[in-house]
């Protein structure tokens, strides 16, 4: 096995959080369950997507709330928050009320751009100011600047039997150090490291500039280079890679060839960019934890960081999902050079 220049050290997960409309309570159930999971397998994050009118995790914070209740020492990620939806200020009230429930293991990731279906849910989310509203990285730069205690407003003191603070409250003095940018462009990769932020690179790249665009695996280390480059903390800047990993050491005949099938109507997708935005795609990991983790060590991106947060495919079953994580935490984790808690 091809050694890598930057062992494991860190094992994450993501889930969407899928639920059943008829029954919400059921799926979220679900999800707070495999995040605990997740905790017991040893497991460094778990992290959740952010769905807007879908049968998915719509509010992934206050999901988190409750999963830090439910746990003690994973850490809790989000992947991604569209900021398009949300307003800075007071998503910086919330995360850092999480940050502080959880004791300091929230990881928020965000992404700016307008809502998906903009023009059909505008007149919802911003009745009075659809036209003006600013989606681009001025978003990210007042949700970061709040989080990190800069003022928010030009009062504080007694007012009445009442105290106000000119910044936000509760401050999480450590949560501006766990800002995490979910970007695919080399300008989103750059922009997140001048920020000192970390940087999410998942399954999905835009396909630019001369080179060869149909090498995902290099398109995604150009990107990883790009922001160490602007980071501040250079070649230590946290990176963390999200590929559909589906390993199928302790999977059933029936549940492996599910999985291939999967895996299979989705690779076409894979061999050119698509759509307007040129997006790359990358080709789901299925087999053995020793197939994938040969795979992975001939990444080009992989072998330059040392965290992952492996996304889970959205339509599997409970029983899949607790079959893949247990084969990533005792089986291809190990093939990987990781070890539980050795990311501490």
């Amino acid at each position: 096995m091809p050694s890598t220049p930057r062992p494991l050290r860190k094992l994450g997960f993501l889930t969407i959080g899928l639920f059943d409309a008829d029954d919400p309570a059921r799926g979220h159930e679900t999800t707070l369950e495999i995040i605990e999971l997740g905790e017991r397998l040893g497991f460094d994050s778990a992290w959740v997507r952010h769905r807007h009118l879908q049968y998915g995790i719509s509010s992934p914070v206050a999901v988190l709330a409750a999963a830090s209740q439910r746990t003690r020492r994973i850490e809790l990620g989000t992947a991604v928050i569209p900021l398009g939806w949300e307003n800075p200020l007071r998503l910086a009230e919330d995360l850092a009320t999480v940050d502080i429930l959880s004791a300091g293991r929230l990881n928020p990731g965000v992404s700016v751009g307008p809502p998906m279906h903009y023009d059909q849910v505008k007149d919802a989310l911003y009745p009075d100011t659809a036209d003006s509203e600013d989606f681009g990285y001025e978003r990210v730069r007042r949700l970061l600047d709040l989080v990190r205690g800069k003022s928010a407003s030009d009062f504080s003191g007694v007012e009445g039997f009442e105290v106000f603070s000119d910044r936000v409250q509760p401050h999480s003095p450590g949560l501006g150090r766990r800002l995490w940018y979910g970007g695919g462009s080399p300008g989103s990769a750059r922009w997140a490291g001048e920020h000192g932020m970390n940087f999410l690179t998942s399954s999905v790249v835009k396909a630019e500039g001369p080179q060869d665009t149909r090498d995902f695996a290099e398109i995604q280390l150009s990107h990883v280079r790009a922001f160490r480059a602007a980071h501040p903390d250079g070649e230590a800047a946290r990176v963390s890679q999200g590929l559909v990993v589906i390993p199928t050491d302790s999977a059933s005949p029936q549940q492996r060839a599910r999985y291939e099938e999967f895996a299979a109507k989705r690779l076409p997708r894979t061999t050119s960019p698509q759509g307007p935005a040129r997006l790359l795609f990358a080709p789901d990991l299925v087999g053995t934890s020793d197939e994938i983790a040969e795979r992975l060590h001939a990444h080009a991106a992989f072998r330059e960081i040392d965290e992952v947060a492996f996304a889970l495919p959205f339509t599997f079953g409970h029983e899949d999902y607790v079959q893949i994580l247990t084969d990533m935490a005792t089986k291809l984790g190990p093939a990987l050079g990781w070890r539980p808690g050795g990311g501490a």
